[in-house]
């Protein structure tokens, strides 16, 4: 693949970079090539996507009854009759998410099932708040703009910083990052960097948060790369958008129907336990249903999925990788709770609070400030309707006794939910995101393997390129079906990034001469 600079990008962003794909023939001819696609996520449905534009026989795999992986939601009843809708969690689509954007994009081409929300705001126990509506958002003036308007940074914490050790956030080249600080911790860096307390907790945490983990345990190099995505490597800044509508409504119900169009099958509530090798060439995939060939396979499977596979598929790859993928990990549980309460909270509430040093509770989403099903119950019953998240919870927390916490958390957050009743709770319990962990950057899986009818995508694979959670997903699942498509003599999908290194030649240059690491 080759690296553009960003004439006609399709996002705010005139530096972004193109990953153009080889050229090659508009769609399949001759014998249609059939691919089995293993996982309806984000990057199963991008894989999908691009293989059946471009007239391959695709068949999508999802193990739950709905698509959207950790993106996804499904239907629940609430006590008083009402019906609603039930997921994994708040999820933001930040503005840099180009890939992702322009899959969405396939069923509504000017993103109205997005609506943005006006901050990131940010709040600490202590009393400090910060957020990112007033931060510059070019670099290298966000950064800047960041230290100097932030509270958590005072004039005594600066004779502490250590800028020589903040040098290679300087000039971010994805491969080179992890070869530099993959095998330091995040917590560790920002120890190196002589960071306050309270911009740690503040800032730098939302990023290790963001990966479900703690910063103990997160690779250094996966900090380092969100720090370039959101603060030096593009003009969009930590603002984001939300789904107007609840994920299946707004996002998947209408992807699949464009999958339809294009001659794709969607076969939900289908577990793939194996695949093997077939008796002519291709593989056999392996479900409830019996084996199906096909001539390629797609495996866009979360951490537990992919290792599930491969080890009941022996032929699947060669030994080294197959070790690989058995020694992937998974990021400690996390809950989401989601309350339907008979009041409203106090006005001005923002639609999504990042917290710290409240205990486990990590944020507060108002869902019935900025989501329609959510805002029309909140106006029917004279209610409000609130999200929970505490991320990388201790393994041997107990379920019950974490939910009453977090509920007991939102109440010092925002005290007049004590007087609330609520009218109905539901608890996700969860522990299947990946684990960046310090020093595994070499055991993740690459897009190809060494066979090249089999790819893989997801979140948790390395793509070489500054991209990171959803958009790795996204991203990753073209990538798969570009690999895919080149075999068969056919263009794939052209692809976007933030640059891959910093945007200040200046900056830069004192990364390379000065950086200690």
């Amino acid at each position: 693949m080759r690296l553009r600079g960003g004439e006609g990008l399709p996002g705010r962003d005139r530096r972004a970079q193109a990953v153009v794909p080889r050229a090659g023939r508009e769609r399949v001819s001759g014998d249609t090539p059939s691919v089995a696609v293993v996982g309806g996520g984000i990057a199963g449905l991008a894989a999908a996507t691009a293989l059946a534009e471009r007239g391959v026989r695709v068949v999508l795999h999802e193990r739950d009854a709905v698509l959207g992986g950790r993106v996804s939601g499904w239907p629940v009843g609430l006590p008083d009759g009402t019906s609603a809708t039930m997921s994994r969690g708040f999820h933001a689509f930040f503005r840099q998410y180009y890939n992702l954007r322009s899959l969405l994009r396939r069923s509504d081409p000017e993103l109205g099932m997005l609506r943005g929300l006006p901050d990131y705001p940010l709040r600490h126990s202590s009393g400090l708040r910060d957020g990112f509506r007033r931060v510059p958002r070019t670099p290298p003036f966000s950064a800047l703009g960041f230290v100097a308007l932030s509270p958590s940074f005072g004039l005594r914490d600066l004779p502490a910083l250590r800028p020589a050790a903040a040098l290679p956030l300087l000039d971010i080249r994805t491969r080179r990052v992890h070869e530099r600080l993959d095998d330091v911790s995040a917590h560790d860096l920002l120890d190196a960097m002589g960071f306050p307390a309270a911009a740690r907790h503040l800032a730098f945490e939302v990023f290790s948060r963001s990966f479900f983990a703690d910063p103990r345990e997160l690779s250094a190099a996966e900090m380092a790369l969100m720090f370039h995505i959101y603060f030096l490597g593009s003009s969009e800044g930590l603002l984001f958008d939300v789904p107007r509508e609840p994920f299946p409504q707004a996002l998947w119900d209408p992807f699949a129907d464009h999958l339809g169009r294009h001659g794709a099958e969607v076969r939900t509530s289908t577990s793939v336990e194996a695949v093997r090798p077939g008796p002519s060439g291709g593989h056999l995939v392996v479900d409830a249903a019996g084996a199906r060939p096909y001539d390629a396979v797609v495996l866009a499977l979360d951490t537990d999925g992919l290792r599930g596979v491969v080890g009941r598929s022996p032929h699947l790859g060669d030994a080294g990788w197959r070790e690989r993928v058995a020694r992937l990990r998974t990021a400690p549980p996390f809950l989401v709770t989601r309350l339907w309460l008979d009041r409203p909270v106090a006005s001005g509430r923002p639609g999504f609070l990042g917290t710290s040093g409240y205990g486990s509770l990590d944020n507060v989403s108002v869902l019935s400030n900025w989501e329609g099903e959510a805002a029309r119950w909140a106006a029917r019953t004279g209610g409000s309707v609130v999200e929970l998240h505490a991320y990388a919870l201790p393994t041997t927390a107990v379920r019950e006794v974490e939910e009453k916490r977090l509920v007991d958390q939102l109440h010092q957050v925002y005290p007049e939910t004590r007087e609330a009743r609520v009218v109905g709770a539901r608890h996700e319990w969860r522990a299947d995101c990946p684990l960046f962990t310090v020093g595994g950057y070499r055991d993740r899986p690459t897009v190809r393997t060494s066979d090249p009818t089999v790819v893989v995508a997801g979140d948790l694979v390395r793509t070489d390129l500054p991209v990171a959670l959803m958009e790795r997903a996204a991203t990753s699942g073209f990538l798969a079906a570009n690999a895919l498509l080149e075999r068969w003599g056919v263009r794939g999908e052209r692809l976007w990034t933030v640059p891959d290194q910093g945007r200040s030649a200046l900056l830069r240059a004192l990364a390379r001469r000065f950086g200690t690491r």
